[in-house]
Order: structure tokens, then C-alpha cells, then sequence
């Protein structure tokens, strides 16, 4: 059985390739997709056996035309929509401040990418894809080439309950699960189903991660000094880094730290934490941006500005649209001030602080809206119905409402707020959630790679050596056999319905 990993800058996949290796007889390849000093280490490493390894960036040159019948083609043969790939990669369009692509750039790097995926399926004829949550156009695309070719795909990704991780091949939808009928749920009252929530606390976890991950001042400096004197070499070998001269993104990363105190004094001022008494509202929660619960998950809803005017518009007559700030937004040096005056402007709306409790704005709340991530699901904990725009395995519950066509706000809303939470039904997806799931603290591991290899995060290109890797993989051993014993029992369900 062949399997063929995606590999990047996060090298949790590699340590699992090194343990898999030993426990299996799997056939390992790799894609991957790094900086040029980080290629220096997969090109030299000797710790896993990959029969072969593709560079991606080895194969992206750069071309004045694309070939338009063959993109044309390709998507009839995949089913894959190229430009919505194209207009939503982060590096592209609309969130690069360093290289303006053109339309034939950016088409000419996809065609390149589609060709070389295509060519690299065919000669391994994998069974079996290893990725991380798809979060950039490329590993998107590779993930759904793959899905198109019927190669299983096995996805690590949060579950919806703290410090545990689930491996699917849908992005949030538990394999094998298409009914909820005949589960034995050990859950029948509310109180036993949010007392099981709270056990969890996702919460804090994730606020922790915001909190600490790349804080320290002293890396950052360090982070800095040794970018000062890099090569810079990425500028013209990686796409992602053109047009990123020193000078401008040392300005660029000065300047933002500045625009997130004043941001982030702008919130402080501006939003509110109270709930106003006796006030009927619907809870809208953005999302972290840029990110893939926008850009990958609800391609064609990503402007949130606009979707909350969407939303406010289709409420009502009574109802305040209250409008909460992702906490992990920090991370992201928050939004711009324009975006938040604007959002205040609305007439019905109101924004909350990113500190603000979310168990008590959903708790008294008459409906929960978000465009993607977990808090619809959080949401029937606390007896309330709500809408999602992105398309999630908690769907199958009824009360938990997906919009397909945004023109069905208004009736979709107003359907919604006379919905009723089942608490045997929620009780029954847990169950199944939860035999799915497992120990494992994703985010926690990105903090503490972050801190080995990379500047606390702060600087991606940094040097490899396979004695300090083979140092990481030493010092979590424990960790990346957990999460191999796990992977292996994946690929055995997966065997078992070949």
C-alpha cells in the first residue's frame, strides 16, 4: 500500500512519517512544499525512507501565458473550480501587500501546479493521502485531485472538543456516519450534554494558544537579527515571498505591530461586552481571517462585512444582530479600523469585544449564525438552534440549519428561530463524536514546534539539521507514537472497506 504525504513548514506529517515507517510496510512519497532552507533539510535527511519526494517550487517557474484549454479541460475532467481557488489564496489576491499578481500569474502557476500533481499521481498511484487541514489553494487542490481519483485522504484536524483531535477524510464529517438512528447515547438532559461540553473547554485552549503563541519579545529580536542577515533566496525561487524585499517587510512588520495597539484601542473603546436586558438578538460570529473557514470553506462568502449586512437585512422586525470579534483575530494583528466602523454603522447591529463571554452571548441568544467553524455545535449545548453557511458533518442535525443559497437568509432565519433542540439527538452525535476522537493538543503541538524550529513562529526559513530534528523527535517520542498508533488504525478502517 503506498502512501503519499503533503509536507510543509508544519513537520508534525514528517515525524509521523518516521514513526509510521517503523511500524508498517507502507510505501512512503512526499510533496513538498517549504522554504529554500528548510528544502536543505528534507533534500539531505536520512531519517525517513521516501521512496520518492517532489519540491513543489522546484516545478512553479515563471510564465508570461497559461495554457487555457488545458485549464479548461481540467476542470471538466476534476470538477474543480480553478479561479475560486485562485482568488481565494491568501498570497494572491487581496491580502499580499508586497507583489500584485497578474491574472496570467496567477493562472500560470495553477495550470503548473494541476500539471505536476497530475504527472506525480499518476506515477505513485497512491492509496492513501496524508495532509493537513487544507488551508492554502495548493494543498486544496491536491487534496481534491486526490478525492477525484478515489485515493483516501486522511485529515488531522481539531474536533469540536478541546485537547482532542479527530482524523477524517471530509473536513469536519466523521467518516463512515451518514445516520444518527440507533446510537446508544449515554446523554438525555441538557444538563448532562453541556456539563460534557464545559469538561472539554475549547475555549480556553484555543485562548491560551492566541494568548502565548509568538509573544515573546526577545524571539521576535532574534527572529528579526537572523532574517537581517539570510540570504533572502525565497524572493525569486518561492511565490509566496515575491516582491518581499527586506526593507519592506521589515517596515511592513513594524508598521503592524503598530496598527494592532490602535486596533486593538479601537475595539477596547468601541465594542461592548454587556447584554442588554430583555434585548432579542441573533449571534453572528466572525471569523479568523485570513483563513480557511473562509476562504477554503465558504469560498463565496468571504467578505464579512458584507455578510453581516446580509444577515442584518434578513432579520426580523425587533431583533439586534450582535456581532462577536474572533479572539484568535489577535493573532492576525486584528482587523482594520475601517472595518469596524463600518460594522458598527449598521442600524440593528451591535460588536462585541473578543473577551467577552461566548457561553453567555449564546446562552441568551435566540439564534447562533456563523459562516464557519464550531460554534453552531457549541450552540445546541445551550438549547439554541442555528445557522452555518459552510458545509459541516453536524448538519445532520435539524436544528443546526445550512444555507445554501444566500437569497434564503430571510426564510432560513426565521425557520430557524422556531426551531427545537433535541437533546437525544445532540446526545447521540457526541456519542459518535466521541468515539471518534482522541488525545491529542493540535495546538499546543503548533506552539511547541514553533519554538524549536522556528522563532516561536516568527521566521518560517530556518536551517534543519537531522541531528536537531532527530533531537525533536526524541524529546516527543510519546507524542508522535500516539498519534501513529492512531493513524494506523485509520488506514486499517479505511483497508477494511476497500
Amino acid at each position: 500500500m503506498k502512501i503519499i504525504f503533503w509536507l510543509n513548514a508544519f513537520l508534525l506529517f514528517y515525524g509521523l512519517s518516521y514513526n509510521l515507517q517503523k511500524k508498517s510496510d507502507y510505501e512512503l512519497y512526499s510533496v513538498v512544499d517549504v522554504t529554500d532552507k528548510t528544502k536543505d533539510f528534507f533534500t539531505n535527511q536520512n531519517l525517513v525512507n521516501f521512496k520518492k519526494q517532489w519540491f513543489l517550487h522546484d516545478h512553479i517557474k515563471k510564465k508570461s501565458e497559461p495554457d487555457i484549454n488545458y485549464l479548461l479541460d481540467f476542470e471538466k475532467r476534476y470538477s474543480i473550480n480553478i479561479w475560486q481557488l485562485g482568488f481565494n489564496e491568501r498570497i494572491f489576491y487581496f491580502y499580499n501587500d508586497f507583489y500584485k499578481f497578474t491574472q496570467n500569474e496567477i493562472l500560470s502557476i495553477l495550470e503548473q501546479e494541476c500539471k505536476l500533481f497530475e504527472n506525480i499521481l499518476d506515477e505513485v498511484k497512491p492509496d492513501f493521502l496524508i495532509i493537513e487541514e487544507p488551508a492554502l489553494h495548493q494543498e486544496q487542490l491536491f487534496y481534491e485531485m486526490c478525492r477525484k481519483k478515489g485515493i483516501r485522504v486522511l485529515i488531522l484536524t481539531h474536533s469540536k472538543l478541546g485537547y482532542r483531535c479527530i482524523i477524517v477524510e471530509q473536513m469536519h464529517k466523521i467518516d463512515y456516519v451518514s445516520s444518527l438512528n440507533n446510537v446508544a447515547s449515554q446523554y438525555h438532559t441538557f444538563e448532562e450534554l453541556i456539563n460534557e461540553l464545559k469538561s472539554y473547554d475549547s475555549s480556553k485552549q484555543h485562548k491560551l494558544y492566541a494568548k502565548n503563541f509568538g509573544k515573546s519579545k526577545l524571539t521576535k529580536l532574534k527572529a528579526i537579527c537572523q532574517y537581517i542577515i539570510s540570504d533572502n533566496s525565497n524572493i525569486s525561487s518561492n511565490y509566496a515571498y515575491y516582491g518581499r524585499g527586506k526593507l519592506k517587510v521589515l517596515v511592513k512588520t513594524l508598521l503592524l505591530l503598530i496598527q494592532s495597539k490602535f486596533r486593538k484601542n479601537y475595539l477596547d473603546r468601541h465594542s461592548v461586552s454587556k447584554i442588554f436586558d430583555n434585548e432579542k438578538y441573533v449571534l453572528f460570529t466572525l471569523n479568523q481571517e485570513p483563513e480557511r473557514s473562509t476562504l477554503i470553506a465558504t469560498p463565496l462568502h468571504t467578505n464579512q462585512l458584507e455578510v453581516t449586512r446580509q444577515i442584518a437585512k434578513s432579520l426580523p422586525p425587533g431583533y439586534k444582530l450582535y456581532v462577536k470579534e474572533h479572539y484568535s483575530q489577535s493573532l492576525r494583528e486584528w482587523r482594520k479600523i475601517s472595518f469596524y466602523k463600518e460594522l458598527i454603522q449598521i442600524p440593528n447591529v451591535r460588536l462585541y469585544h473578543p473577551e467577552s463571554s461566548m457561553g453567555d452571548l449564546i446562552s441568551n441568544s435566540s439564534l447562533v449564525i456563523s459562516t464557519g467553524g464550531s460554534t453552531p455545535f457549541e450552540a445546541a449545548f445551550y438549547k439554541k438552534p442555528s445557522i452555518i453557511f459552510a458545509d459541516y458533518g453536524f448538519t445532520m442535525l435539524p436544528f443546526i440549519h445550512k444555507l445554501d443559497r444566500l437569497e434564503e437568509l430571510p426564510n432560513i432565519i426565521r425557520n430557524a428561530l422556531s426551531s427545537i433542540v433535541d437533546p437525544e439527538l445532540l446526545g447521540n452525535y457526541l456519542t459518535i463524536l466521541k468515539n471518534n476522537i482522541f488525545d491529542f493538543d493540535l495546538v499546543g503541538y503548533y506552539t511547541l514546534e514553533a519554538n524549536f524550529f522556528r522563532y516561536g513562529g516568527s521566521l518560517h526559513d530556518t536551517k534543519i539539521t537531522n541531528e536537531k530534528m532527530q533531537s525533536f523527535l526524541d524529546s516527543n517520542q510519546s507524542l508522535f507514537e500516539l498519534l501513529t498508533e492512531q493513524y494506523i488504525k485509520k488506514l486499517k478502517q479505511h483497508q477494511s472497506k476497500f
